[in-house]
């Protein structure tokens, strides 16, 4: 099933499909299949299009995070809190060592602050080397390095260093904290990956309250056209598009309490 997902992504993704749709025409053009190459062409173009110079992207991800609103002030009482993988730069720390936040680094960053403003929270950082070939450090074993480096003792961290997909994440937490005697802990992980991450734990009967960050919309997107930052235009898409593949995905196998799960 994890292979099985990675390949689905792989393929699925907006601009795989733009190249694989021009690799169609192209041979469509080899045996003069005229009409086929013509659609093929087409959707090719409209792809790439709608990816690089509109705002659909970042119409979809806001609808993500918008499904789960921040709350507006913290905690009155902090326990516990799981915070997700995702957030590092596996490939470079396993070369370099250190703990590279990638773009979703506000996990680990916003998981901090409130571990230094409730000294009694503990921290399950869940997360191991989600990559199809199993080589690099999981996000769990840099998170350790990341939060003990910034002053949080050890034995403040609950690690889970051998999920590599949101549904092993949440399988994983319920057993941690079943042993730890966790319970009703902040989820934190990018508001966009929010609706999927709280389907599948609710799934799990775990009981948590969503607490997104790493926004990447505005909150006021429309849609249209935009032409003066293509290659965002194209990440937002395709993290929307993702998260979407994967709500439907498990919502099929049964693995998330709803299609679209919401407060």
């Amino acid at each position: 099933m994890f292979i099985f997902s990675k390949l689905v992504w792989i393929l699925g993704q907006p601009l795989s499909l733009a190249f694989l749709f021009g690799l169609l025409a192209l041979l469509a053009g080899l045996v003069r299949w005229h009409r086929l190459r013509a659609l093929s062409m087409l959707l090719s173009v409209l792809i790439l299009f709608v990816a690089l110079y509109t705002t659909a992207g970042a119409v979809i991800v806001q609808g993500l995070e918008e499904r789960f609103p921040r709350q507006a002030t913290d905690p009155a009482d902090l326990k516990c809190m799981v915070v997700l993988g995702g957030a590092t730069q596996n490939e470079v720390t396993t070369v370099r060592g250190g703990y590279e936040l990638d773009s979703a680094g506000d996990r680990l960053v916003e998981a901090l602050r409130l571990a230094q403003k409730y000294p009694q929270a503990r921290i399950v950082v869940s997360g191991g080397d989600g990559s199809i070939t199993g080589d690099y450090e999981g996000d769990a074993v840099i998170s350790e390095r990341f939060f003990t480096a910034l002053g949080i003792p050890k034995d403040r961290l609950v690690e889970d260093t051998t999920s590599r997909t949101t549904y092993e994440n949440a399988v994983n937490t319920k057993e941690l904290l079943t042993q730890n005697g966790l319970s009703n802990c902040l989820l934190i992980t990018s508001g966009f990956h929010m609706p999927r991450s709280v389907g599948i734990f609710r799934k799990q009967g775990i009981d948590i309250v969503p607490w997104p960050v790493d926004y990447r919309s505005t909150g006021k997107e429309t849609l249209g056209f935009d032409f003066t930052q293509p290659s965002l235009n194209a990440q937002l898409l395709a993290t929307g598009v993702r998260e979407w593949i994967g709500l439907v995905g498990y919502y099929a196998v049964g693995r998330t309490s709803a299609l679209y799960p919401g407060p």
